[in-house]
């Protein structure tokens, strides 16, 4: 199974600042050491007419030439430089590449990514660039055929906070379902809508989280009876974990574990190709949100395999 990053772009960011850049770095040097048949590929940059697809142009410039004003600086959370130039591009090139490989493999992944807080015009909450809607529309314009209907995109996005970006972006286009499950009182605290939102109470724990989950994949499914999606976004935040600092929610690291197993059975069943990518994770101790999600990725390598064998 492929699996691109792109830590070695990490930002010179402040003492004290709360953004957990070393996560990237941990979890790539465990997936090394512990699953040996995950292959890890530096991740390409996303050049302007690739974001553009799902971005506007302008932002696209003032990104790329330092033009963001401080006020977006500030919703970003970030300060601009040439080193978040860089980053930026690279996750969201290894989100397109993931994608390529998944449509062929049956699962790849971003070990970052899921950036869903960055709209078509600006970003947000860490987020610059979009990298699962820059992909999804990516994918559509590769795979399109004349007098062919174009590529169906599912978006499943199960990190703590709604993903407002992405719902925004693909708020008009019926290809694109995005489905969310979130906490209801976090961040951000204007949602957009999805597809499909579900908002959760905080101090849900795995029960009351897995039956939402459950029913929120029968809806996804039921609105594809016709045809299942042809592509799939997983976007596996590890904030919903109880010792994260911002999530609210309290799910165990067996829940979360439960919760990805769900979503990748599900897909293997019915020959979905996924892309996995990691969204936020704010453990109180680091390693507490590096183990979540190198769960995730022991799941995502049980879905890889179910694709190639799928009679195991």
């Amino acid at each position: 199974m492929n699996a691109y990053y792109s830590d070695q772009y990490a930002l010179p960011l402040p003492e004290g600042h709360r953004f957990p850049m070393a996560k990237y770095r941990l979890l790539r040097e465990r997936v090394a050491g512990e699953l040996q048949q995950v292959k890890l590929l530096e991740a390409p940059a996303a050049s302007d007419a690739e974001l553009a697809l799902a971005h506007e142009p302008g932002y696209v410039s003032d990104v790329a030439c330092g033009r963001l004003s401080a006020a977006l600086q500030r919703e970003i959370g970030f300060a601009w430089s040439q080193a978040l130039v860089e980053r930026s591009r690279r996750s969201v090139g290894a989100t397109i590449s993931a994608a390529r490989d998944a449509l062929v493999e049956g699962v790849a992944a971003n070990l970052a990514g899921g950036t869903h807080h960055a709209f078509a015009d600006r970003g947000s909450g860490y987020c610059v660039f979009n990298d699962i809607a820059v992909a999804a529309r990516l994918m559509q314009a590769e795979r399109h055929r004349p007098r062919r209907a174009p590529l169906r995109v599912a978006v499943i996005d199960l990190d703590v906070h709604q993903g407002n970006g992405t719902a925004s972006i693909f708020r008009d286009d019926p290809t694109v379902f995005t489905l969310s499950l979130h906490g209801a009182r976090n961040f951000p605290f204007r949602k957009e809508v999805s597809d499909l939102d579900v908002e959760l109470p905080d101090g849900c724990r795995d029960e009351a989280y897995l039956q939402a989950l459950d029913a929120a994949l029968a809806t996804l499914w039921s609105r594809h009876a016709d045809a299942a999606p042809a592509l799939l976004f997983y976007l596996a935040g590890a904030d919903p974990h109880e010792g994260d600092r911002l999530g609210r929610l309290a799910l165990s690291a067996a829940g979360l574990a439960e919760r990805d197993r769900r979503v990748f059975d599900a897909c293997a069943a019915r020959r979905i190709p996924v892309v996995l990518t990691m969204g936020g994770g704010y453990g109180r101790v680091i390693e507490d949100t590096v183990a979540v999600q190198l769960a995730t990725y022991r799941e995502a390598l049980r879905g890889w395999l179910a694709f190639h064998n799928p009679l195991r």
